[in-house]
């Protein structure tokens, strides 16, 4: 039997998403399982794979290299991106093709691509550049500080939590309506900040579209960002333990 291609598994070719708690059977621990999008892929096929490309990775990139002059061409292709993420479902779980790999890739492009638009943000805006920058330290140093925590603890996926642990990120990690709208929200806030600065975008009544969409999306992204606090509180916590019962296996 040849060898299966990790690297051309349709997840990853495509882009993994949002977890959704696979139904826990009778006696069985609860798993979290990756998803993603069949964009036009309904079976496996590795002659299929390389003309779709890692999908995510290339809008970004194509959003990135626009984002200084064309701000509807990036930010749509950015949306696009983020697309990719979000409206994923039922092929992963149809083609058994969730990976470690795919979870590890999954995770570095939400982190970049969101960091990379922060450090536009940071240009068009300089007067919020620590906050900007407070905003990346947070979200890079939550995830990576959780999904180092879960993988020293053994967790098949860096979205594994004990769902007896802290109810914000039970939630945010069972309800798949609940973490769609804080990650959407999130990116929608950053990506609405980043066309603001050139217009204010169409009229809906007496105010702009873009400010409006700022308005409402806002305290999703501090909702989000606390959530990032919380992420990195737990994961601290999670590892002062395990070095605490090394310590006591020691003496």
């Amino acid at each position: 039997m040849p060898e299966e291609n990790i690297f051309l598994f349709v997840p990853n070719l495509i882009g993994e998403c949002c977890p959704r708690l696979r139904a826990k059977r009778e006696g069985e621990r609860p798993r979290i399982v990756s998803l993603i999008i069949p964009v036009s892929l309904p079976t496996h096929d590795p002659s299929h794979g390389p003309s779709q490309g890692y999908a995510r990775i290339l809008f970004a990139i194509i959003s990135f290299y626009f984002m200084p002059c064309c701000p509807l061409t990036a930010s749509s292709f950015y949306l696009l991106s983020g697309l990719l993420d979000a409206f994923d479902g039922y092929a992963a779980r149809a083609l058994n093709q969730g990976t470690r790999f795919g979870a590890m890739l999954d995770m570095l492009t939400d982190r970049c691509s969101t960091m990379c638009l922060l450090v536009n943000l940071a240009l068009l805006y300089p007067r919020a550049t620590l906050l900007f920058q407070l905003s990346m330290s947070l979200d890079v140093a939550s995830h990576w500080l959780h999904l180092h925590s879960s993988v020293v603890r053994g967790s098949e996926s860096h979205k594994m939590i004990d769902l007896s642990g802290n109810p914000v990120l039970r939630i945010y990690y069972t309800s798949r309506p609940a973490l769609f709208t804080l990650c959407a929200g999130n990116e929608l806030f950053y990506c609405l900040l980043y066309l603001f600065n050139f217009s204010e975008g169409p009229l809906v009544g007496s105010v702009g579209l873009f400010r409006m969409g700022l308005w409402i999306t806002a305290p999703i992204a501090l909702l989000k960002s606390l959530i990032s606090v919380i992420h990195l509180v737990t994961a601290a916590r999670n590892m002062a333990a395990l070095d605490a019962a090394d310590r006591s296996r020691k003496k």
